[in-house]
């Protein structure tokens, strides 16, 4: 992997730009993402069942799973950390073949999440855990938009400035992950 300057991502995402995304990039993220946890996975996942689409207007969007902080510094948010993305695999591929394109949290990713990102050409990205507080200096505003009730895992609509993110499973399912430890597990 060669080192250079990191290539901006316009979110939401065309399907181009995302087929042209490799492991191991290092991006930096502009633009629409919406948070959402587990809680919100279920939700959203009822949404889909009974419905067949997804809330909110969310297919063709960007998921960022947090849950932050309140306002703080003059930011939005006073922390925004990802994370482990793991805990939403078990509503992930059908949110991904219902529309979301991408996904960012921290750690790996199952097999399935792997194979639907494949299938639908959609992405996996990572961030680093620990860096809460910068990374909410690169959200410039939020909007809550859905279950309030939950909490700091409200569905919210946020825009991005120069977020900075990882490639960790690109379209065609590979995964750096699984490049770190050489085989097929997770």
């Amino acid at each position: 992997m060669m080192v250079g300057s990191p290539s901006a991502l316009q979110l939401p995402a065309s399907s181009a730009a995302l087929a042209g995304l490799r492991v191991g990039d290092e991006l930096r993220l502009y633009g629409t993402i919406y948070t959402m946890r587990d809680a919100g996975h279920v939700r959203a996942l009822e949404h889909l069942q009974a419905t067949g689409e997804l809330p909110y207007d969310l297919a063709g969007q960007a998921l960022f799973y947090a849950g932050p902080s309140e306002p703080a510094a003059g930011r939005p948010f006073g922390a925004i950390g990802p994370t482990t993305a793991s805990r939403m695999d078990f509503a992930t591929p059908a949110l991904l073949r219902a529309g979301i394109t991408v996904t960012l949290g921290k750690g790996p990713r199952s097999p399935e999440v792997r194979a639907a990102c494949a299938q639908t050409g959609s992405v996996y990205l990572a961030a680093v855990g620990g860096a809460a507080a910068l990374l909410a200096s690169h959200v410039t505003a939020a909007l809550l938009v859905a279950w309030s009730d939950l909490g700091p895992e409200a569905l919210r609509r946020l825009t991005l400035e120069g977020l900075p993110a990882f490639v960790a499973i690109d379209a065609q399912g590979n995964d750096l992950f699984q490049q770190g430890r050489g085989g097929d597990e997770c």
